[in-house]
C-alpha cells in the first residue's frame, strides 16, 4: 500500500529547508511545458481496491505465482484490460 501524505506548500518548504527533500537527478530529463498546461487541472485520487474472496483454478493461480512475486497484481492486470477492451467494444 501507498503512503500518501498531504502537505501545505509552507510544510514542503520548511522540509525542504531542513534537508528531507532529495534534490533532482542530474540527469533527470526536462520538459518544457506549454503556457496554461496546468490551468485546468484537477487532482484525481486514486478510489480503494474493494477486497474480495475469489476462487481460481490452482492452474491458473500456478501460473501467475510461477511468474515471481505480485501475482496478484498481474491477475488484476489481467481482468482490468479484459474490462476495459470489452466497455470499448460496448
Amino acid at each position: 500500500m501507498t503512503n500518501i501524505t498531504r502537505m501545505s506548500l509552507d510544510e514542503i518548504k520548511a522540509k525542504h529547508a531542513r534537508g528531507e527533500v532529495r534534490p533532482t537527478r542530474p540527469d533527470a530529463p526536462t520538459y518544457d511545458m506549454p503556457e496554461g498546461f496546468w490551468d485546468h487541472a484537477e487532482i484525481v485520487l486514486p478510489q480503494p481496491k474493494t477486497p474480495i474472496s475469489l476462487r481460481v483454478d490452482p492452474d491458473v493461480l500456478a501460473y501467475f505465482k510461477a511468474q515471481g512475486g505480485g501475482h496478484l497484481t498481474r491477475m488484476h492486470a489481467v481482468l482490468r484490460a479484459y474490462v476495459d477492451a470489452h466497455r470499448k467494444a460496448d
